[in-house]
């Protein structure tokens, strides 16, 4: 009888522990057009980016991590929702003017809207895209308890700009402020100041994207190092940095060094073992500013780039660090998105996931149950810019159709990724019923959208 009762309150005291047991930290970094191939452990030559690579060392790549679009504000819509570009609210770059893209309405069930369910604080910090100053798509408006950066992703094409948000305030800035080091300052603050309490921390830092702009005093060593592009070059270029290729170099290991600050503040605050940090890129590698993503091997061993539903544009570098939870050195070559985010944050603390997204939680994968990992049938991709395109990663297949304006029902090309990353050998003809197969689910997958039409009947 005292050996029951012992054991009995013992099971109450762990049920109590485990009830006390505090909900994981979320920081999800995202650079602006990074391909698979701008970080070294992805396979970059040219510069190192050590932070990444430690988390790959002591975390996990993902492998077949695939971004929600090939550009920056439907890809944003998917993450925050859950739901790919064949059923989210915004689809594409649809500009708003004087400052602003498309807006999130009101009522639209975003990741820190979620959380704040489980009592997570939530900030962002970096560029939002989804909604003009004080509409409903405002970030402070779909959840965020803190926002510092850029609204609208036209600012951003500077890292040197007026003002940014600070909330719902305008911060007026000279023009000869670096952007990014202000944004990153902001998180690391929030950290510190959040770092007793569960929180979000969402890092869409806007470089590498557009305008080739660095701190002088970080791009001279590169210019040395890569003479050959001493010039002036694209429509963003600075007036004093001749060499974008400098530039680049320069940007790339200033985001790796701000890394590598969150995570020995982690390590500091003594909040790392309760934190998860995922680190991928919003699409493939660009080609503005007089940015060279060939001699850089942006896209790796990967076909296409921004705007191209090949796996260059599409598929990123990725990786996840939990110290304690994600084993060391693991990877996965499962394939995932950015639309998963949301329920896999969801399911680490705690919230029901709405019914209605498209993504599946991949904690399983993470915490090395792959074994009860939810698995799906395909991943779906529509753009509609470049006379419309569509593209499904099924198993090992990839089928992309092109110009989906002018003939809806054309040809599908079909690739084996298990055989052909590159996207090289179309072998639709002879996969006639994988080809058919795809075909159904292109008309499955997506529902009609007024304000981003696709296909006959959207309007």
């Amino acid at each position: 009888m005292k050996f029951l009762s012992a054991l009995v309150f013992s099971l109450f005291a762990l049920g109590l522990c485990k009830a006390a047991e505090r909900k994981p930290n979320f920081i999800f970094l995202m650079l602006d057009d990074a391909g698979y191939g701008d970080v070294s452990c992805f396979g970059q030559k040219h510069f190192q980016t050590p932070n990444v690579d430690r988390m790959a060392r002591e975390g996990m790549k993902l492998t077949d991590f695939y971004a929600s679009s090939t550009v920056c504000a439907p890809s944003r819509c998917s993450l925050m929702t859950g739901l790919h570009t064949g059923q989210a609210v915004v689809r594409g770059n649809h500009e708003i003017k004087p400052e602003g893209q498309f807006p999130l309405p009101k009522e639209t069930l975003t990741i820190p809207k979620l959380l704040k369910q489980a009592g997570y604080t939530s900030g962002m910090f970096g560029k939002w895209g989804l909604g003009s100053p004080g509409s409903s798509g405002d970030p402070i408006n779909q959840g965020f308890d803190r926002f510092f950066g850029y609204n609208c992703q036209r600012q951003s094409h500077t890292f040197y700009p007026q003002h940014l948000w600070s909330n719902q305030e305008k911060v007026p800035l000279d023009g000869k402020t670096y952007s990014h080091h202000l944004i990153a300052d902001q998180a690391l603050e929030f950290i510190q100041d959040n770092k007793d309490t569960p929180f979000f921390c969402y890092l869409p830092f806007t470089m590498p994207h557009a305008a080739m702009h660095a701190p002088e005093e970080l791009v001279e060593p590169w210019r040395k190092k890569f003479p050959q592009f001493n010039r002036i070059v694209g429509e963003y270029r600075p007036p004093n940095q001749k060499n974008p290729a400098a530039v680049f170099a320069a940007m790339m290991t200033l985001m790796d060094r701000d890394l590598g600050r969150i995570l020995d503040l982690l390590e500091e605050t003594g909040i790392a073992q309760d934190t998860l940090v995922i680190f991928t890129s919003d699409n493939g590698p660009h080609k503005a500013g007089g940015h060279q993503p060939d001699f850089f091997d942006s896209n790796g061993p990967l076909r296409g780039y921004k705007r191209d539903l090949y796996e260059g544009g599409i598929r990123v570098p990725t990786v996840a660090w939990w110290p304690g939870e994600i084993s060391a050195e693991s990877h996965t070559d499962t394939p995932f998105a950015g639309w998963d985010i949301l329920p896999t944050f969801c399911e680490l603390a705690g919230v029901e996931s709405p019914n209605q997204v498209n993504g599946i939680s991949f904690a399983p994968t993470l915490l090395g149950k792959p074994g009860v990992q939810e698995s799906r049938r395909y991943l779906y991709w529509e753009f509609h810019e470049q006379g419309g395109k569509q593209a499904i990663r099924m198993g090992k297949w990839k089928g992309v159709r092109l110009q989906v304006r002018k003939n809806p029902y054309g040809p599908i090309e079909l690739y084996d990724l298990s055989k052909d990353i590159g996207e090289q050998n179309n072998v639709a003809s002879q996969f006639p019923k994988v080809v058919e197969e795809i075909n159904r689910s292109f008309k499955e997958a997506r529902n009609s959208n007024p304000n981003f039409p696709l296909l006959p009947g959207d309007r």
